[in-house]
């Protein structure tokens, strides 16, 4: 197939920055919703005896005594009600009203994540994800130290990490999103979405890059951004093979499985298709664009 996705570089990275500058538009002013996993709260699953819809459940217990957040029907019997930071005596309350107004039994379950172990998950999350960034960079720049010239080693690093804070924007302008309009939160599941996100998208451009690299040992005569354009080529089938066996089983979760687990499979779907589209269109045009900088500024 003839077809020159670098010479269209330009528009496919217009794409990339308009959907990223939306994303960063939709968290700073719609913000972004967080679970008791970083805010603290209370959790509590009840098993009610009589069939009681979420709203019918928020609509009772909606008062500034129990601070609701959300209640979620795992079924048509089971509910899960989550709350700010409940006292013993709160708590109390809150179970003889269940008891009293929907024949509910004991609670199955109560959590409580105070508001400290809430920030010092916040903080772990953010390390992580820095971490993780550096680690990547010294790692391909370690991999590829041996990449013919005018490829740098360091720049394969740098792009590939750009394109995985891509990945994160549009996971997090998209959650903004769905907060404002369908309650969704970010918890530790979020988190490790994210994680499987990073590693998915990473794993993606290091396939492309590792063609890149194969095929400037092979043809060295040819210019760079045509050795960047075939190296996509050959890996464009392989790329969306593998990502779409994914998608379609994350869409089967998504649909059939759980409430409990909806979000999270939700941030998959989102991360893996974004990583896709990063990798092709994203990290290796990133290239592209460095390598033309320097022939244009040879000593920068």
């Amino acid at each position: 197939m003839d077809l020159n996705i670098v010479k269209n570089g330009k528009y496919l990275l217009l794409v990339s920055l308009v959907l990223v500058i939306f994303g960063l538009i939709s968290i700073f002013t719609l913000g972004l919703k967080f679970g008791i996993d970083f805010t603290g709260g209370t959790v509590l699953t009840y098993k009610s005896n009589k069939t009681v819809s979420q709203d019918q459940t928020l609509k009772g217990i909606n008062t500034k005594t129990y601070n609701p957040i959300s209640v979620q029907n795992t079924n048509s019997s089971t509910y899960t009600i989550t709350t700010k930071p409940l006292s013993q005596d709160q708590l109390k309350s809150l179970e003889t009203h269940l008891d009293t107004n929907f024949n509910s039994a004991n609670p199955d379950s109560v959590q409580t994540i105070g508001p400290v172990i809430g920030s010092e998950l916040t903080s772990d999350a953010i390390k992580s994800i820095l971490l993780i960034g550096g680690a990547i960079i010294l790692y391909i720049a370690w991999a590829f130290r041996r990449v013919p010239h005018p490829a740098s080693s360091w720049t394969f690093g740098i792009t590939a990490v750009l394109a995985m804070g891509h990945d994160i924007l549009i996971v997090l302008g998209a959650f903004a999103i769905l907060g404002y309009f369908f309650n969704a939160r970010i918890d530790t599941l979020f988190v490790t979405a994210i994680l499987t996100v990073i590693g998915f998208s990473v794993h993606d451009t290091i396939v492309v890059f590792d063609r890149i690299r194969e095929n400037l040992l092979k043809n060295t005569s040819q210019e760079f951004a045509d050795v960047v354009n075939t190296s996509l080529m050959e890996t464009l089938a392989r790329s969306i093979n593998t990502s779409l066996t994914v998608i379609l089983t994350l869409l089967a979760m998504f649909l059939l499985g759980g409430e409990s687990i909806r979000w999270f499979v939700l941030t998959l779907l989102i991360g893996i298709t974004s990583g896709t589209y990063s990798s092709i269109f994203v990290a290796s045009q990133a290239l592209v664009l460095y390598y033309n900088w320097k022939e244009a500024h040879p000593k920068n």
